[in-house]
């Protein structure tokens, strides 16, 4: 289900079920003359359109605009870049909202700068945010000394419960470690614009890749939907295994 579609009575069934509640969170970034600008963002959902068939999430709105940096190019090429320090007050707040309205079962789930599981600026402002807000809740809720409290000596015994509040809040890549190991990972060459054609086949045009020369996306020619098609797979089952 997607968050924005449905009603007071599905969200309450939700949250007392535990559902899944998944923000994709991506770029608006220039990706070469042959590659959408909101890729990352698109590989996000686009994976979570194809989990929510598989099971019960609650997909909710992407966040578009975000520390992209310029890395690859600056606003004269159509990037949006937010910093870091904005962005985390913006999704921190976010996550606040979800929170306190009785969400404990939350995903974030990121297709930008992460490779092999290397926590880059909007990672870290995710991670960051989603800690903050945890132990900002506990403290009001639970009272100053929560942790210290003898009603909390099985701590350590309960870390892998699924009640365990630092797992309320969970940040995911799209493309974990070993699916990269499997595939590969670029920016607007082979491998992305493979999964992203798979999902979105209208947002790559191989024919406009001969306008530039610039050398990340040059071997986007050997792209194709079939490969996507094996790489969306191999998300979808790691996917499946940690949004629980």
């Amino acid at each position: 289900m997607k968050l924005e579609y449905i009603f007071q009575k599905n969200i309450e069934k939700a949250k007392k079920e535990k559902w899944p509640l998944v923000i994709p969170v991506g770029t608006m970034e220039y990706h070469g003359p042959h590659c959408a600008f909101g890729c990352d963002t698109l590989i996000a959902h686009g994976l979570l359109e194809r989990l929510a068939k598989e099971k019960d999430i609650i997909i909710a709105p992407p966040i578009w605009y975000s520390p992209s940096s310029y890395a690859v190019a600056g606003p004269e090429k159509g990037t949006v870049h937010v910093p870091a320090d904005a962005f985390e007050q913006y999704v921190y707040y976010t996550l606040k909202s979800f929170l306190y309205g009785g969400w404990t079962n939350i995903y974030i789930l990121i297709h930008h700068q992460y490779e092999q599981e290397t926590p880059m600026p909007m990672t870290l402002s995710c991670m960051k945010a989603a800690k903050k807000l945890i132990f900002e809740y506990l403290e009001e809720t639970r009272g100053n000394g929560w942790w210290g409290s003898n009603t909390n000596k099985e701590y350590y015994e309960q870390l892998d419960a699924s009640d365990n509040p630092f797992n309320w809040i969970t940040v995911l890549p799209c493309m974990s470690k070993e699916v990269q190991n499997a595939t590969g990972y670029d920016h607007a060459g082979k491998w992305e614009c493979s999964i992203l054609s798979a999902l979105y086949p209208e947002t790559v045009v191989r024919d406009y890749i001969k306008e530039s020369d610039e050398w990340f996306i040059q071997d986007a020619v050997e792209y194709s939907s079939e490969i996507g098609e094996k790489m969306v797979a191999l998300c979808l089952e790691d996917l499946k295994n940690k949004i629980k």
